[in-house]
């Protein structure tokens, strides 16, 4: 950017307005001399919350819930005494709202903004340092939590009034703006994990038993569904046999979106055989397999051991029709799940992808690649593309469900 200059006879270093804030000149300082303050526009500010005096019956709850000491009871002459709010002490949190038990005092503005449309704030977790400084600072109680997994905060839009008081306090600008739909997805993703924490830490008993149960109803409809069909290729829809299993179990309803993420975490069944009269020992597949689980059997046909790991590439090359790999499995769509039974002409296509936040870098997944694709460098998983065969044992066996096959439908 040419932002920085030497400037003569004291050799003293000067930035100009071209500067864009992007800190490599601070990050690269031995000295520690550079330093970046930021200046924030005015704050995003919710109306001041409405009391109906006619509701309020005076219990103090919005009182005592407010931090910043903005809300009194008065009593006038002329009406009972009820809650009144200092609009020069309140920074429209909205807490006093939420914990009032008659709904008398009305938050028009945040209710409507913390569903939809607009900005939220939210805590960049990459960046935070885990002073906890904006936790101290928050006025709206429920607004920043600690997560129990990362040990960092994070916000809850809905509860966060946008007054900036966390982003005044930050020392490592973690804590900006995004859209409302960004920060709720992320919000959602990091609760998800504290709730998935949480079970795992007080009823890991009743959650292994109900994983089990769970399995074994996918287990049984696949086993029935298998046995139901004839036709090497076919799709039925088992969501209501699914929901229906599972809600007697759970004893509640429940909805497709509740048990997605179960069925994409089930592992599809494969099987490979050898057509003998169509095989004429040519060797071809031999060749071609990369985990080299294929063995030419004189007289008899090619044999395929349990190494092998269904890629595909043996069916591909073979001219005669004599391999046949079936896969088995769930799939989700539009709200509806399947049971489909497909037969695979050649290799998969598609991709190998992985969620960087939720991977631990453990290097399972990278010491289980039969061809070298995965590698492990500054706890980051590297993806070959040219060498992945698409074969899934990466998925199967990662602990937190951090590798997925996105794989394109034929």
């Amino acid at each position: 950017m040419d932002a920085l200059h030497e400037i003569q006879p004291d050799k003293h270093i000067e930035l100009d307005d071209k500067c864009v804030g992007c800190v490599l000149c601070r990050e690269a300082c031995p000295y520690d001399a550079i330093k970046m303050e930021t200046t924030l526009s005015e704050p995003v500010r919710e109306n001041v919350p409405n009391i109906n005096p006619k509701l309020c019956r005076r219990c103090g709850a919005c009182v005592a819930a407010c931090r910043t000491g903005a809300i009194q009871l008065i009593s006038t002459g002329g009406e009972e005494a009820h809650s009144v709010i200092d609009e020069d002490k309140c920074v429209r949190c909205g807490y006093c709202s939420r914990v009032c038990p008659t709904e008398a005092i009305k938050y028009g503005e945040i209710m409507p903004r913390s569903v939809v449309g607009g900005k939220a704030i939210i805590v960049d977790q990459k960046n935070c340092i885990g002073c906890m400084t904006c936790t101290r600072v928050c006025p709206s109680k429920g607004a920043i939590n600690v997560g129990k997994v990362s040990k960092l905060p994070f916000i809850n839009p809905a509860y966060c009034a946008r007054c900036e008081e966390c982003m005044n306090v930050c020392p490592s600008t973690a804590i900006r703006y995004s859209s409302r739909k960004r920060a709720y997805k992320n919000f959602n993703k990091i609760k998800t994990m504290e709730i998935v924490s949480e079970l795992l830490e007080k009823e890991t008993d009743k959650l292994s038993k109900d994983a089990v149960k769970i399995n074994g109803i996918l287990n049984r409809i696949a086993r029935d569904m298998s046995f139901k069909h004839d036709e090497k290729e076919f799709a039925e829809d088992v969501t209501e046999l699914i929901k229906h299993e599972i809600e007697d179990m759970v004893d509640a309803s429940i909805e497709v979106e509740d048990i997605q993420d179960i069925i994409g975490g089930t592992t599809p069944k494969r099987e490979i055989t050898v057509v003998e009269d169509n095989c004429i020992g040519c060797s071809a597949c031999i060749d071609e397999c990369p985990v080299n689980c294929i063995e030419l059997e004189m007289p008899s046909p090619v044999h395929i051991s349990e190494e092998c790991v269904y890629c595909g590439k043996c069916v591909d090359v073979c001219q005669f029709g004599a391999i046949s790999l079936l896969e088995e499995f769930f799939d989700t769509e539009d709200d509806k799940i399947f049971f489909i039974r497909h037969e695979l002409q050649g290799p998969r296509t598609g991709e190998l992808v992985y969620d960087k936040e939720a991977c631990q870098a453990c290097g399972v997944c990278v010491n289980k690649c039969p061809v070298n694709a995965l590698s492990l460098e500054n706890n980051e998983i590297i993806v070959d593309n040219d060498k992945c065969i698409l074969c899934g044992e990466c998925e199967v066996i990662c602990l937190v469900n951090a590798v997925k096959l996105k794989l394109e439908k034929n």
